[in-house]
């Protein structure tokens, strides 16, 4: 039996040391058990090379030892090499190599990634704005009120929720005013609120299954089935989801697309059918979600503005900065028919467990300084060089591959000969190279007629840093088949 002793919230305050958990058996010489513990404590790595230690008395009195035992015990470790004692200094771990596993312990297995990395759904990650971030925060710090620092506001911080009514009006065309704006941690985050749990807002079986498109995120798809909702795919085409089908299945009210840019086949979807879907949803009382995943990054001409715009009432917008800045930062947000709002914050309940008030209060800044209007301009430019190299290697060494859907995001597709799909991403994975294959995204209901013909691969053209992708796309060409 041990005991554990050492300093709790409750004990003695050491304003000159540090608190030290040890613990020691409760029979035996207490100086020897001290050196012991100390020594396991410096072996294992939990006390790093200059940590520096309580003083002996304070130590002795939070053990429960005689000052001259702890007083011997450090001049012993001392003398032995594992502490230092300088005047003025105090005590210290003395400087080691490294901690010295336990015999017989296993070291942890090495992890590595790979040799190169052209998955997509990732912004590059060196290219977060981590000064203008910063300086956001400290203005963000001190303007803010005393209650932000309390319990969070299940709607979102009114500061945040101003700020993107302003930009989403100005940048996508969106037609909302805060108090229709509800924050929430991310697309997949919004989906649990409208489809998930006893409070859900289009709890399973009201609005029978979803329409979604028959290509798009199987972690979406697999969301939405562990709420008991079915989806319907619906077929694509160079002109986006086919919305005519949606008078095929009465059932549906429901409908998920991606219509400013397709994901991941990369159509937008028609001026022709964006009204028609909206028209449907008018007509059958129903509802179209809006995912703007990368509505920001289009390179051929002006971002195309969001569906909502044409009927606020029988649109969910949702968005997220998970594209535009970083995915380590979970803030997102839900444009909501005015009829939804309250479902959606009785949804998330009365405390938000979710986005934190303080980025919420940092994005707001970012945001109304110009700060993301500049980020993501440079953004804009730098993931277009990247898509023109992308393009401008296959031209040059595999002319025969061409790169389907319009010039936006942050991936491009790669229209491959049927059947050599899995033999490239075979050959790929044995080379390091990772990428994913179209038949990956495909849903498994929708039948040979609802898709487009031909294999493909979808190539995240953000992630590897600057000096890592040439040699990347070097690796695609090489894994790529030869003409037909």
């Amino acid at each position: 039996m041990t005991e554990t002793p050492g300093v709790h919230p409750t004990g003695p305050a050491h304003p000159t040391g540090s608190d030290l958990h040890l613990d020691l058996p409760v029979t035996g010489g207490r100086r020897a058990a001290l050196m012991a513990a100390l020594r396991e404590a410096i072996r294992s790595g939990r006390l790093a090379p200059g940590t520096r230690l309580p003083p002996y008395r304070a130590l002795a009195a939070d053990l429960g030892l005689a000052r001259n035992t702890a007083a011997e015990a450090y001049a012993e470790l001392v003398a032995e090499g594992w502490l230092t004692a300088r005047q003025g200094s105090g005590t210290t771990v003395a400087d080691r190599a490294a901690p010295v596993p336990p015999a017989g312990a296993r070291r942890p297995p090495e992890r590595s990634g790979p040799a190169h990395d052209l998955r997509q759904g990732q912004p590059d990650a060196a290219s977060f704005p981590r000064t203008g971030w910063l300086a956001a925060a400290r203005r963000a710090l001190t303007a803010a009120p005393n209650e932000a620092f309390g319990p969070g506001d299940p709607q979102g911080r009114r500061e945040l929720r101003t700020v993107l009514a302003e930009y989403l009006a100005r940048a996508r065309g969106v037609r909302t005013d805060p108090d229709r704006i509800v924050v929430c941690s991310g697309f997949a985050h919004a989906l649990r609120l409208l489809f998930s749990g006893p409070a859900a807002v289009l709890p399973p079986g009201a609005n029978g299954p979803v329409a979604v498109e028959a290509y798009g995120l199987a972690f979406h798809h697999g969301l939405l089935a562990s709420a008991g909702v079915s989806t319907v795919p619906l077929s694509i085409d160079e002109d986006g989801a086919e919305v005519g089908e949606l008078a095929l299945h009465p059932e549906v009210r429901t409908a998920l697309l991606t219509p400013a840019h397709q994901f991941p086949t990369g159509g937008p979807l028609h001026a022709g059918r964006r009204a028609a879907v909206v028209d449907w949803a008018r007509g059958r009382g129903g509802l179209l979600l809006e995912d703007d995943y990368d509505g920001e990054f289009r390179y051929d001409r002006q971002p195309v503005g969001a569906v909502q715009g044409l009927d606020p009432e029988r649109v969910v917008y949702l968005g997220s900065v998970s594209k535009s800045l970083s995915p380590a930062i979970r803030l997102g947000w839900m444009v909501l028919p005015d009829h939804l709002v309250d479902r959606v914050l009785s949804a998330k309940g009365e405390r938000e467990a979710w986005a934190s008030a303080l980025d919420q209060l940092t994005l707001a800044e970012f945001i109304d300084s110009g700060g993301y209007d500049r980020h993501v301009r440079r953004m804009r430019r730098r993931y277009r060089e990247r898509r023109d190299e992308l393009v401008a290697a296959l031209a040059a060494r595999a002319p025969h591959v061409a790169v389907s859907g319009i010039a936006a995001g942050l991936h491009a597709v790669l229209r491959l000969e049927p059947g050599t799909e899995r033999s490239v991403l075979e050959a790929a994975a044995r080379r390091g190279l990772a990428l994913d294959g179209l038949a990956d995204y495909r849903h498994p209901g929708a039948g040979a007629e609802a898709v487009p013909a031909g294999d493909g691969l979808v190539v995240g053209y953000a992630t590897p840093s600057d000096h890592a992708y040439p040699a990347a796309l070097a690796a695609l060409c090489d894994v790529l088949p030869p003409p037909a």
